[in-house]
């Protein structure tokens, strides 16, 4: 049988990898040493060039139906891992047939759950993965994604300005809808229960977790974070005609979780007395297209926030007025603050953290060294003393070590 490979922008060299032999027997000095979530399949990292992919085996119809939903969550601007090709037609060298393959590109400083433990995440830190899933959540059902399987083995997530961002990486249970009913969210909740529960119980039984954290506790965050922003989202707000400020206060509050409004829904009785509002569409990425258009800087929405605050203390700091030209004030924060202090970090220390993370925690270094000194310290000379001090010991993310790997001390689960 003939080898077949359906790709978006395929790399010549995917047809050089030995497609005649299973994942699992792969040479070693074809494989990236970057950390692996669990999962029902074989999955081997490769570099090929600059470019590093993740590579599953699965069945054929699982792994074009797979392809094509990331594909076509991709199109939403949702975010997922980026699907590359799919691989089939697998034949060992005595005509055995070999299961077909998703191969999706590896999504830099990303790091499954297991790996962040590893890597010291405390756990006071376990709400800000629980809120980066819920949100992740809330945005795929806003799309109409009904996922069937949420876990957190199922997610990648990425650091983001002392919070984090997750992303979707296996969707192979995964149904896309025009919208999505209160039974079909409510199904993947309790999914979500289920398995972040056995989750967490894996990590503590591997001594990554402290025996004192109670997972049923941060079970029931699941559910109150993604209803309480669900009801920020979408909930009916009614109050007086004398208070129409509130219209404004309400799309803040959206803007400040990252989601713009496109659409309200307000609505008057008879008397006009009594008002209710309703958003009707929102987007997220508030702050993250705010960056963007202003600086050309494409970072996490936290990331993007934090950012736009220092912007505009650099204006206030130079007495330039931010709201007139926004524009002139971008350019030169960007060319005299921003791009200077990345050139200060060494090549060699790049792969610790995305630029922008990088930057986010110089600011909070600063606030530090300055509280400790009793004025304020420059961000240059914070930046010096952060890259000194911390960063050089700092674990990498764009590329982990095998010991960095906690899943090789945790067993696979299996189908």
């Amino acid at each position: 049988m003939p080898l077949r490979i359906v790709a978006t922008k395929p790399n010549p060299a995917l047809v050089t990898l030995p497609w005649n032999l299973p994942l699992e027997e792969w040479p070693e000095d074809l494989l990236v040493p970057l950390p692996r979530g669990i999962s029902r399949h074989v999955v081997r990292i490769v570099r090929l060039g600059s470019d590093v992919y993740a590579v599953k085996e699965t069945r054929e119809p699982i792994a074009f139906r797979e392809y094509r939903m990331l594909r076509d969550l991709r199109r939403l601007e949702l975010p997922t891992v980026e699907p590359v090709a799919v691989v089939a037609g697998r034949e060992s060298d005595d005509g055995e047939p070999i299961e077909p393959v998703l191969v999706t590109r590896h999504l830099t400083y990303s790091l499954p759950y297991r790996s962040l433990f590893s890597h010291g995440l405390r756990a006071d830190s376990l709400p800000r993965l629980v809120d980066a899933l819920a949100v992740l959540l809330v945005r795929l059902h806003l799309s109409g994604f009904f996922w069937g399987d949420v876990s957190l083995s199922n997610v990648l997530f990425r650091r983001s300005a002392g919070e984090f961002t997750a992303y979707l990486v296996d969707a192979e249970t995964g149904e896309l809808h025009e919208q999505l009913s209160d039974g079909q969210r409510a199904h993947d909740l309790e999914v979500a229960y289920g398995n972040l529960f056995g989750e967490l119980l894996d990590l503590q039984a591997g001594g990554f977790l402290d025996d004192q954290v109670d997972p049923h506790e941060i079970v029931d965050l699941v559910e109150k974070r993604y209803t309480a922003l669900w009801e920020e989202l979408f909930g009916l707000e009614e109050f007086d005609a004398s208070e129409m400020w509130r219209i404004e206060k309400r799309v803040d509050r959206l803007n400040e979780l990252g989601f713009d409004v496109d659409e309200l829904d307000i609505v008057t009785d008879w008397s006009g007395s009594t008002v209710q509002l309703q958003p009707k569409v929102v987007e997220a990425g508030h702050h993250s297209r705010d960056l963007q258009s202003l600086t050309g800087l494409d970072v996490e929405d936290n990331q993007a926030r934090r950012l736009l605050n220092d912007l505009s203390a650099y204006a206030a700091h130079l007495g330039m007025p931010e709201e007139k030209d926004r524009a002139v004030v971008a350019h030169r924060w960007l060319t005299q603050v921003y791009e200077p202090i990345m050139a200060m970090v060494p090549k060699e220390l790049r792969s610790k953290l995305e630029p922008a993370e990088i930057f986010h925690e110089i600011l909070e270094h600063r606030w530090f060294l300055s509280e400790r000194a009793g004025h304020e310290i420059g961000i240059m000379d914070s930046a010096c003393a952060y890259i000194e001090n911390e960063l050089r010991s700092r674990p990498d993310e764009a590329v982990a070590t095998e010991e960095d790997d906690p899943d090789l001390l945790l067993p696979r689960a299996t189908d």
